[in-house]
């Protein structure tokens, strides 16, 4: 009667599938601070076909960080609002730094190989220049001995 799904846990824990009662009995608190939490932003729940609220493990998380920061630190919803735009943020900076960081290793690697594709490649009179500089150059064709 029931079909068997197979979801890996980063999946399960952003799966949108705890219904209101269930999910504030998770996070230890009454459904109705829950709506309260969603009007405020603090938290954003899916949608079921008829409207009511679904619930993630992650949402289930960040509820229970909200009333620990609430409760026990003594912050107030706005703070804590400040504080969830902050983390997510902070969390969206990491992840463009690591593909950035991605990019820059694909760009040496690519490098490399142009470089180890040029034919000068290990010439000694061939210098790189590692800073721009401003310097005037002039070039002289030199003299031959016999003139």
């Amino acid at each position: 009667m029931y079909e068997e799904i197979s979801i890996s846990v980063e999946q399960a824990s952003d799966a949108k599938v705890l219904i209101i009662s269930v999910a504030a009995r998770l996070a230890g608190m009454h459904p109705q601070t829950l709506r309260q939490y969603d009007r405020l932003g603090l938290v954003q729940p899916g949608r079921a076909g008829g409207g009511g609220r679904r619930y993630s493990q992650r949402d289930v998380a960040l509820l229970r960080e909200v009333q620990k920061l609430s409760q026990e630190e003594g912050v107030n919803l706005a703070g804590i609002k400040r504080i969830i735009g902050l983390e997510q943020l902070v969390g969206d900076l990491q992840q463009r730094v690591t593909e950035l960081e991605h990019q820059l290793e694909d760009a040496y690697e690519r490098i490399a190989q142009l470089e180890s594709m040029n034919p000068y490649a290990g010439r000694g009179d061939l210098v790189r220049q590692e800073r721009h500089s401003t310097a005037l150059v002039v070039w002289r064709p030199r003299r031959s001995p016999d003139k």
